[in-house]
Protein backbone atom coordinates (compact mmCIF):
# COMPACT_ATOMS: atom_id res chain seq x y z
CA UNK A 1 0.00 0.00 0.00
CA UNK A 2 1.22 3.48 -0.88
CA UNK A 3 2.01 5.80 2.02
CA UNK A 4 1.36 8.95 -0.02
CA UNK A 5 -2.02 10.61 -0.42
CA UNK A 6 -3.68 11.25 -3.76
CA UNK A 7 -6.19 14.09 -3.74
CA UNK A 8 -8.35 14.13 -6.87
CA UNK A 9 -10.68 17.08 -7.49
CA UNK A 10 -13.60 16.85 -9.91
CA UNK A 11 -13.39 19.45 -12.67
CA UNK A 12 -16.62 20.72 -14.28
CA UNK A 13 -15.74 22.14 -17.73
CA UNK A 14 -18.60 24.53 -18.52
CA UNK A 15 -16.61 27.76 -18.42
CA UNK A 16 -15.54 27.97 -22.06
CA UNK A 17 -17.42 28.45 -25.32
CA UNK A 18 -19.07 25.41 -26.82
CA UNK A 19 -21.18 25.33 -30.01
CA UNK A 20 -24.04 23.43 -28.38
CA UNK A 21 -24.24 25.85 -25.47
CA UNK A 22 -24.27 28.75 -27.91
CA UNK A 23 -27.07 27.08 -29.86
CA UNK A 24 -29.12 26.62 -26.68
CA UNK A 25 -28.28 29.86 -24.86
CA UNK A 26 -26.86 32.27 -27.43
CA UNK A 27 -23.52 33.55 -28.65
CA UNK A 28 -20.70 33.79 -26.09
CA UNK A 29 -22.68 31.98 -23.37
CA UNK A 30 -20.84 30.01 -20.66
CA UNK A 31 -21.98 29.09 -17.16
CA UNK A 32 -20.19 32.18 -15.89
CA UNK A 33 -23.39 34.00 -16.91
CA UNK A 34 -25.29 32.21 -14.12
CA UNK A 35 -22.51 32.89 -11.62
CA UNK A 36 -22.59 36.62 -12.40
CA UNK A 37 -26.36 36.90 -12.07
CA UNK A 38 -26.82 34.98 -8.81
CA UNK A 39 -28.61 36.91 -6.05
CA UNK A 40 -29.18 36.34 -2.32
CA UNK A 41 -32.31 34.19 -1.99
CA UNK A 42 -32.90 34.66 1.74
CA UNK A 43 -31.54 36.77 4.59
CA UNK A 44 -27.83 36.13 5.13
CA UNK A 45 -27.40 34.22 1.87
CA UNK A 46 -23.98 34.98 0.37
CA UNK A 47 -24.39 35.41 -3.38
CA UNK A 48 -23.00 36.05 -5.90
CA UNK A 49 -19.78 34.10 -5.62
CA UNK A 50 -17.06 36.14 -7.30
CA UNK A 51 -13.91 34.37 -8.57
CA UNK A 52 -10.65 36.00 -7.50
CA UNK A 53 -9.19 35.32 -10.95
CA UNK A 54 -12.18 36.75 -12.80
CA UNK A 55 -14.40 35.00 -15.32
CA UNK A 56 -11.62 33.31 -17.26
CA UNK A 57 -11.66 31.02 -20.28
CA UNK A 58 -10.55 27.56 -19.12
CA UNK A 59 -9.79 26.51 -22.72
CA UNK A 60 -6.89 28.99 -22.72
CA UNK A 61 -3.76 26.97 -21.82
CA UNK A 62 -2.25 29.91 -19.92
CA UNK A 63 -5.39 30.11 -17.78
CA UNK A 64 -5.33 26.35 -17.19
CA UNK A 65 -1.63 26.53 -16.32
CA UNK A 66 -2.53 28.88 -13.45
CA UNK A 67 -5.08 26.37 -12.20
CA UNK A 68 -2.56 23.53 -12.45
CA UNK A 69 0.04 25.47 -10.45
CA UNK A 70 -2.50 26.41 -7.77
CA UNK A 71 -3.67 22.81 -7.48
CA UNK A 72 -0.19 21.27 -7.42
CA UNK A 73 1.07 23.87 -4.93
CA UNK A 74 -1.76 22.93 -2.53
CA UNK A 75 -1.54 19.10 -2.59
CA UNK A 76 -4.23 18.49 -5.23
CA UNK A 77 -2.64 15.80 -7.37
CA UNK A 78 -5.33 15.05 -9.99
CA UNK A 79 -8.14 16.66 -11.94
CA UNK A 80 -10.96 14.24 -12.74
CA UNK A 81 -12.62 15.93 -15.69
CA UNK A 82 -16.37 15.55 -16.05
CA UNK A 83 -16.35 14.20 -19.61
CA UNK A 84 -19.33 14.35 -21.96
CA UNK A 85 -20.00 12.38 -25.11
CA UNK A 86 -23.55 11.95 -26.40
CA UNK A 87 -24.84 10.43 -29.64
CA UNK A 88 -24.11 13.84 -31.19
CA UNK A 89 -20.45 13.52 -30.22
CA UNK A 90 -18.20 15.30 -27.69
CA UNK A 91 -19.40 18.19 -25.55
CA UNK A 92 -17.47 20.59 -23.27
CA UNK A 93 -14.17 18.96 -24.23
CA UNK A 94 -12.15 22.10 -24.93
CA UNK A 95 -11.15 22.70 -21.29
CA UNK A 96 -9.27 19.40 -21.40
CA UNK A 97 -8.21 19.30 -25.04
CA UNK A 98 -7.13 22.92 -25.48
CA UNK A 99 -6.63 23.96 -21.87
CA UNK A 100 -5.07 21.18 -19.80
CA UNK A 101 -3.38 19.17 -22.57
CA UNK A 102 -1.80 22.28 -24.10
CA UNK A 103 -0.74 23.81 -20.77
CA UNK A 104 3.05 23.92 -20.57
CA UNK A 105 3.03 22.63 -16.96
CA UNK A 106 0.57 19.72 -17.23
CA UNK A 107 3.26 17.35 -16.04
CA UNK A 108 2.79 18.82 -12.54
CA UNK A 109 -0.38 16.82 -11.94
CA UNK A 110 -2.43 13.93 -13.27
CA UNK A 111 -5.76 13.95 -15.06
CA UNK A 112 -8.48 11.37 -15.56
CA UNK A 113 -11.97 11.10 -17.03
CA UNK A 114 -15.32 10.61 -15.37
CA UNK A 115 -17.84 10.00 -18.15
CA UNK A 116 -20.71 12.22 -16.98
CA UNK A 117 -23.26 10.03 -18.74
CA UNK A 118 -26.37 11.65 -17.29
CA UNK A 119 -29.00 13.38 -19.38
CA UNK A 120 -28.13 17.01 -20.10
CA UNK A 121 -31.31 18.85 -19.22
CA UNK A 122 -32.37 22.45 -19.66
CA UNK A 123 -31.63 23.76 -16.13
CA UNK A 124 -29.26 26.63 -16.89
CA UNK A 125 -31.28 28.21 -15.31
CA UNK A 126 -34.16 26.00 -14.18
CA UNK A 127 -37.80 27.00 -13.96
CA UNK A 128 -40.00 26.29 -10.94
CA UNK A 129 -42.38 24.32 -13.16
CA UNK A 130 -39.88 21.46 -13.64
CA UNK A 131 -40.82 21.00 -17.28
CA UNK A 132 -37.19 20.33 -18.05
CA UNK A 133 -36.36 19.48 -21.64
CA UNK A 134 -33.70 16.82 -22.20
CA UNK A 135 -31.21 18.44 -24.55
CA UNK A 136 -28.86 15.43 -24.86
CA UNK A 137 -29.42 11.90 -23.59
CA UNK A 138 -26.86 10.30 -21.30
CA UNK A 139 -27.55 6.71 -22.39
CA UNK A 140 -25.65 5.78 -25.55
CA UNK A 141 -25.64 2.80 -27.89
CA UNK A 142 -22.73 0.38 -28.21
CA UNK A 143 -21.57 2.05 -31.43
CA UNK A 144 -21.42 5.45 -29.77
CA UNK A 145 -19.66 3.96 -26.73
CA UNK A 146 -17.01 2.34 -28.93
CA UNK A 147 -16.46 5.60 -30.80
CA UNK A 148 -16.14 7.57 -27.56
CA UNK A 149 -13.85 5.10 -25.81
CA UNK A 150 -11.68 4.80 -28.91
CA UNK A 151 -11.30 8.56 -28.72
CA UNK A 152 -10.17 8.12 -25.10
CA UNK A 153 -7.64 5.51 -26.20
CA UNK A 154 -6.30 7.60 -29.06
CA UNK A 155 -6.17 10.99 -27.32
CA UNK A 156 -5.94 10.59 -23.55
CA UNK A 157 -5.03 7.20 -22.11
CA UNK A 158 -1.51 7.19 -23.53
CA UNK A 159 -0.67 10.65 -22.19
CA UNK A 160 2.16 10.63 -19.62
CA UNK A 161 0.01 12.61 -17.17
CA UNK A 162 -2.95 10.23 -17.29
CA UNK A 163 -3.77 8.98 -13.78
CA UNK A 164 -3.19 5.36 -12.88
CA UNK A 165 -4.77 3.71 -9.83
CA UNK A 166 -3.44 0.35 -8.67
CA UNK A 167 -1.57 0.18 -11.98
CA UNK A 168 -4.65 0.77 -14.13
CA UNK A 169 -5.81 3.79 -16.11
CA UNK A 170 -8.64 5.35 -14.08
CA UNK A 171 -11.89 5.81 -16.02
CA UNK A 172 -15.02 6.53 -14.00
CA UNK A 173 -18.72 6.40 -14.88
CA UNK A 174 -21.18 8.74 -13.23
CA UNK A 175 -24.44 6.88 -13.80
CA UNK A 176 -24.46 3.08 -14.00
CA UNK A 177 -28.17 2.85 -14.80
CA UNK A 178 -27.69 5.10 -17.81
CA UNK A 179 -24.87 2.84 -19.00
CA UNK A 180 -27.01 -0.29 -18.73
CA UNK A 181 -30.03 1.44 -20.27
CA UNK A 182 -28.07 2.27 -23.41
CA UNK A 183 -26.76 -1.28 -23.80
CA UNK A 184 -29.99 -3.07 -22.94
CA UNK A 185 -28.83 -5.53 -20.28
CA UNK A 186 -26.20 -6.23 -17.64
CA UNK A 187 -24.69 -8.99 -19.76
CA UNK A 188 -24.29 -6.66 -22.74
CA UNK A 189 -22.79 -3.99 -20.52
CA UNK A 190 -20.21 -6.43 -19.11
CA UNK A 191 -19.30 -7.59 -22.64
CA UNK A 192 -18.87 -4.02 -23.88
CA UNK A 193 -16.78 -2.98 -20.87
CA UNK A 194 -14.58 -6.06 -21.29
CA UNK A 195 -14.09 -5.11 -24.95
CA UNK A 196 -13.03 -1.62 -23.81
CA UNK A 197 -10.40 -3.21 -21.58
CA UNK A 198 -9.18 -5.38 -24.46
CA UNK A 199 -8.87 -2.42 -26.85
CA UNK A 200 -6.85 -0.48 -24.26
CA UNK A 201 -4.43 -3.42 -23.95
CA UNK A 202 -4.14 -3.83 -27.72
CA UNK A 203 -3.27 -0.13 -28.00
CA UNK A 204 -0.31 -0.76 -25.70
CA UNK A 205 -1.66 1.28 -22.78
CA UNK A 206 -1.87 -1.57 -20.27
CA UNK A 207 -4.82 -2.13 -17.98
CA UNK A 208 -7.92 -0.11 -17.17
CA UNK A 209 -9.13 0.72 -13.69
CA UNK A 210 -12.90 1.14 -13.97
CA UNK A 211 -14.49 3.20 -11.22
CA UNK A 212 -18.20 3.62 -10.53
CA UNK A 213 -19.76 6.65 -8.88
CA UNK A 214 -22.33 5.38 -6.40
CA UNK A 215 -25.15 7.29 -4.78
CA UNK A 216 -28.55 6.82 -3.24
CA UNK A 217 -30.34 10.19 -3.41
CA UNK A 218 -31.73 11.41 -6.73
CA UNK A 219 -30.48 14.92 -7.55
CA UNK A 220 -30.75 15.66 -11.27
CA UNK A 221 -34.30 15.31 -12.62
CA UNK A 222 -33.75 12.17 -14.72
CA UNK A 223 -31.36 10.26 -12.46
CA UNK A 224 -32.40 6.74 -11.45
CA UNK A 225 -31.49 5.22 -8.11
CA UNK A 226 -29.86 1.78 -8.30
CA UNK A 227 -31.66 -0.68 -6.03
CA UNK A 228 -28.87 -3.28 -5.78
CA UNK A 229 -25.56 -1.58 -6.57
CA UNK A 230 -23.44 -4.31 -4.98
CA UNK A 231 -24.77 -7.00 -7.32
CA UNK A 232 -24.54 -4.68 -10.32
CA UNK A 233 -20.91 -3.77 -9.62
CA UNK A 234 -20.03 -7.45 -9.26
CA UNK A 235 -21.68 -8.38 -12.54
CA UNK A 236 -20.11 -5.48 -14.45
CA UNK A 237 -16.57 -6.11 -13.16
CA UNK A 238 -15.74 -2.67 -11.78
CA UNK A 239 -12.52 -2.12 -9.83
CA UNK A 240 -13.51 0.57 -7.29
CA UNK A 241 -16.25 2.95 -6.24
CA UNK A 242 -16.40 6.51 -5.01
CA UNK A 243 -18.87 9.39 -4.70
CA UNK A 244 -19.31 12.63 -6.59
CA UNK A 245 -20.84 14.75 -3.84
CA UNK A 246 -22.09 14.27 -0.29
CA UNK A 247 -25.68 15.08 -1.13
CA UNK A 248 -25.87 11.96 -3.28
CA UNK A 249 -26.03 10.21 0.10
CA UNK A 250 -27.43 12.76 2.55
CA UNK A 251 -30.82 14.43 2.53
CA UNK A 252 -30.70 18.18 3.25
CA UNK A 253 -33.65 18.35 5.63
CA UNK A 254 -33.57 21.98 6.74
CA UNK A 255 -34.63 24.68 4.24
CA UNK A 256 -33.32 27.11 3.12
CA UNK A 257 -30.07 26.03 4.80
CA UNK A 258 -28.72 22.85 6.35
CA UNK A 259 -25.74 22.80 8.68
CA UNK A 260 -22.52 21.74 6.94
CA UNK A 261 -21.14 20.06 10.06
CA UNK A 262 -24.20 17.81 10.35
CA UNK A 263 -23.70 16.55 6.78
CA UNK A 264 -19.94 16.34 7.34
CA UNK A 265 -20.36 14.04 10.34
CA UNK A 266 -22.85 11.80 8.53
CA UNK A 267 -20.62 11.62 5.46
CA UNK A 268 -17.55 10.78 7.52
CA UNK A 269 -19.50 7.92 9.10
CA UNK A 270 -20.39 6.71 5.59
CA UNK A 271 -16.75 5.95 4.79
CA UNK A 272 -16.89 2.90 7.03
CA UNK A 273 -20.44 2.06 5.96
CA UNK A 274 -19.56 2.01 2.28
CA UNK A 275 -16.33 0.13 2.90
CA UNK A 276 -18.34 -2.66 4.54
CA UNK A 277 -21.12 -2.50 1.97
CA UNK A 278 -19.12 -2.67 -1.25
CA UNK A 279 -16.78 -5.56 -2.17
CA UNK A 280 -14.50 -3.01 -3.89
CA UNK A 281 -12.28 -0.23 -2.57
CA UNK A 282 -14.39 2.80 -1.68
CA UNK A 283 -12.48 6.07 -2.08
CA UNK A 284 -13.90 8.66 0.33
CA UNK A 285 -15.29 11.96 -0.89
CA UNK A 286 -15.16 15.38 0.72
CA UNK A 287 -17.52 18.10 -0.48
CA UNK A 288 -16.55 21.74 -0.10
CA UNK A 289 -20.11 23.07 -0.06
CA UNK A 290 -23.51 23.12 -1.76
CA UNK A 291 -25.58 25.97 -3.17
CA UNK A 292 -27.38 25.30 -6.45
CA UNK A 293 -29.43 28.51 -6.29
CA UNK A 294 -27.48 30.16 -9.16
CA UNK A 295 -29.10 27.59 -11.44
CA UNK A 296 -32.59 28.85 -10.55
CA UNK A 297 -34.39 31.71 -12.26
CA UNK A 298 -33.46 34.55 -9.94
CA UNK A 299 -36.75 36.42 -10.33
CA UNK A 300 -38.79 33.37 -9.22
CA UNK A 301 -39.52 32.60 -5.57
CA UNK A 302 -36.96 30.30 -3.96
CA UNK A 303 -38.89 27.44 -2.39
CA UNK A 304 -37.99 23.87 -1.49
CA UNK A 305 -39.03 22.20 -4.75
CA UNK A 306 -36.12 19.85 -5.48
CA UNK A 307 -32.92 20.46 -7.44
CA UNK A 308 -31.89 23.19 -7.98
CA UNK A 309 -34.59 24.76 -5.74
CA UNK A 310 -33.25 23.16 -2.59
CA UNK A 311 -31.36 23.86 0.65
CA UNK A 312 -27.82 25.11 0.69
CA UNK A 313 -25.09 23.94 3.06
CA UNK A 314 -24.45 26.65 5.63
CA UNK A 315 -21.24 27.02 7.58
CA UNK A 316 -18.87 25.48 5.05
CA UNK A 317 -16.04 27.73 6.16
CA UNK A 318 -12.45 26.86 5.26
CA UNK A 319 -12.05 25.69 8.87
CA UNK A 320 -15.07 23.37 8.61
CA UNK A 321 -13.80 22.08 5.27
CA UNK A 322 -10.43 21.35 6.87
CA UNK A 323 -12.17 19.32 9.60
CA UNK A 324 -13.84 17.30 6.85
CA UNK A 325 -10.47 16.68 5.22
CA UNK A 326 -9.00 15.59 8.55
CA UNK A 327 -11.81 13.07 8.94
CA UNK A 328 -11.08 11.64 5.51
CA UNK A 329 -7.37 11.45 6.32
CA UNK A 330 -8.11 9.51 9.51
CA UNK A 331 -10.08 7.01 7.46
CA UNK A 332 -7.30 6.69 4.86
CA UNK A 333 -4.73 6.17 7.60
CA UNK A 334 -6.57 3.07 8.81
CA UNK A 335 -4.98 1.23 5.90
CA UNK A 336 -8.11 -0.34 4.47
CA UNK A 337 -7.34 0.80 0.91
CA UNK A 338 -4.53 -0.25 -1.39
CA UNK A 339 -3.99 3.43 -2.27
CA UNK A 340 -4.80 6.50 -0.18
CA UNK A 341 -7.15 8.24 -2.59
CA UNK A 342 -9.61 11.03 -1.80
CA UNK A 343 -12.04 12.65 -4.23
CA UNK A 344 -13.17 16.23 -3.70
CA UNK A 345 -16.21 18.02 -4.98
CA UNK A 346 -15.09 20.13 -6.67
CA UNK A 347 -12.47 22.28 -8.32
CA UNK A 348 -14.99 24.60 -9.93
CA UNK A 349 -18.67 23.75 -9.42
CA UNK A 350 -19.41 27.47 -9.01
CA UNK A 351 -23.14 27.25 -9.71
CA UNK A 352 -23.49 24.43 -7.18
CA UNK A 353 -21.51 26.26 -4.52
CA UNK A 354 -18.70 23.71 -4.33
CA UNK A 355 -15.37 25.00 -5.57
CA UNK A 356 -11.72 25.17 -4.56
CA UNK A 357 -10.73 27.96 -6.92
CA UNK A 358 -10.06 31.19 -5.01
CA UNK A 359 -12.88 33.68 -4.57
CA UNK A 360 -13.05 37.29 -3.42
CA UNK A 361 -14.07 36.41 0.14
CA UNK A 362 -11.85 33.48 1.14
CA UNK A 363 -9.03 33.76 -1.39
CA UNK A 364 -6.97 30.55 -1.38
CA UNK A 365 -8.14 29.36 2.05
CA UNK A 366 -9.92 26.20 0.82
CA UNK A 367 -6.81 25.16 -1.09
CA UNK A 368 -4.70 26.00 1.94
CA UNK A 369 -6.89 23.67 4.00
CA UNK A 370 -5.98 20.81 1.65
CA UNK A 371 -2.29 21.63 1.90
CA UNK A 372 -2.57 21.87 5.69
CA UNK A 373 -3.92 18.29 5.85
CA UNK A 374 -2.28 16.51 2.91
CA UNK A 375 0.75 18.63 2.02
CA UNK A 376 4.32 17.85 2.92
Amino acid sequence: MSNSYQVAAYYFPNYHLDPRNENWHGVNWTEWELVKRAEPRFEGHQQPKVPLWGYEDEADPTVMAKKIDAAADHAVSTFIFDWYWHKEGPFLQRALDEGFLKAANNSRMKFALMWANHDWVDIHPATRSKNYTTLAEGAVTEDVFVEATQHMIDHYLGHPSYWKVNGGLYVSFYELMSLVKGFGSLDNTRRILDDFRTRVRLAGHGELHLNAVVWGVQILPTETKIEDPVQMLKLLGFDSVTSYVWIHHQELNDFPKTDYDVIREASCHDYETFTKKYPLDYYPNVTMGWDSSPRTIQSDSFDNLGYPYMPILEGNTPEAFQRALEGAKQFLDKGELKEKILTINAWNEWTEGSYLEPDMIHGFEYLEAIRNVFGG
